[in-house]
């Protein structure tokens, strides 16, 4: 009885470039689905080529929650990613709709699929201070080094470039003299609030890392460049959280004559091949997933049918 009053929520999620929008559109298609995207980029307006946002056209009619809801200047996270995804939650149940959360940031899917709840500690501002001070003298891995010290299984799971999560760890085990990690494998135990499907969607890996390749070519031919110089002449600037993401950070450097425009682009795909990898080691640790390799199925329609099937499995038995 439990379960049937827990919300329906499927999440279709993998690594970037794999080709979770086609097949997220389909679904909700055939669902009567509406798609709240988990994207830590495609909330910012005026950044369309870099995050691969998908257009109204791509959409087909399908609505699309979290996307271009934000000016480039403002600070998107985890916990206003899990607190609108919840909101349009809500709303696309009133509409007699299933939420379908797409996208490849696993740290905020987690956090709504079992209800993550972000640890409390009073802000220490003149520490945070200290350590942002500490990165642009030392380098971010400095900082990463800090954080290994003090907390390795943090280290392990936070990028040396995230300075901002970085900070974060660091201020947590000073202010509270716990680690951060204890505290997110705590959270990672809650039985989630949702009747959901999870599917991770993936490939065969020198596959993808072509497709990924051929997209960032894909991303040049549609004017990446001109996106870019349009936000940096807008006054947005390179030490800003949306201008770190990958397609940006190393347009920027081109931008202010570090490295050439071939040298930014290969940055591009190595970084985003490296960034894929990251995913995938994210979503293996993840429990209750089912994944999808397509290379095993003979095209999107057959892929979508096994979705279904898994999805409505409890109805055809």
């Amino acid at each position: 009885m439990e379960q049937e009053k827990k919300q329906k929520l499927i999440i279709l999620t993998g690594p970037t470039a794999v080709g979770k929008t086609d097949l997220s559109i389909g679904l909700a298609k055939a669902l009567n689905g509406a798609i709240i995207s988990a994207d830590s980029m495609q909330v910012y307006k005026k950044m369309d080529i870099g995050t691969a946002k998908i257009t109204k056209e791509e959409m087909n009619g399908i609505d699309h929650y979290l996307i271009d809801i934000l000016e480039p200047d403002e600070e998107f996270n985890v916990v206003k990613f899990k607190e609108y995804a919840r909101e349009a939650i809500e709303t696309i149940h009133r509409e007699n709709k299933i939420p379908i959360v797409v996208g490849g940031t696993g740290f905020y899917i987690q956090a709504l699929l079992y209800d993550t709840k972000f640890a409390n500690m009073d802000t220490d501002y003149e520490y945070r201070q200290f350590l942002e001070k500490e990165a642009k003298e030392k380098g971010n891995m400095y900082l990463h080094q800090q954080l290994e010290q003090v907390d390795y299984e943090a280290s392990l799971q936070i990028h040396p470039n995230n300075v901002k999560r970085v900070i974060r760890a660091l201020e947590y085990y000073k202010t509270t003299n716990l680690k951060i990690s204890e505290h997110n494998e705590e959270q990672r135990q809650n039985e989630s609030p949702y009747d959901f499907h999870y599917f991770v969607l993936n490939m065969n890996r020198d596959a993808l890392y072509h497709r990924i390749n051929q997209r960032i070519d894909l991303m040049v031919k549609q004017g990446l460049v001109e996106e870019v110089t349009t936000l940096k002449k807008a006054g947005y600037e390179r030490n800003s959280v949306a201008m770190q993401g990958i397609g940006y950070k190393e347009l920027y450097s081109y931008l202010d004559n570090e490295i050439s425009l071939e040298e930014a682009i290969l940055q591009i795909k190595q970084n985003t091949r490296h960034f894929a990898k990251r995913q995938l080691t994210w979503f293996r640790r993840e429990k209750e997933v089912v994944w999808v390799n397509k290379d095993e199925f003979q095209g999107e329609e057959q892929l979508l049918e096994f979705l279904l099937k898994e999805i409505n499995g409890e109805q055809n038995q």
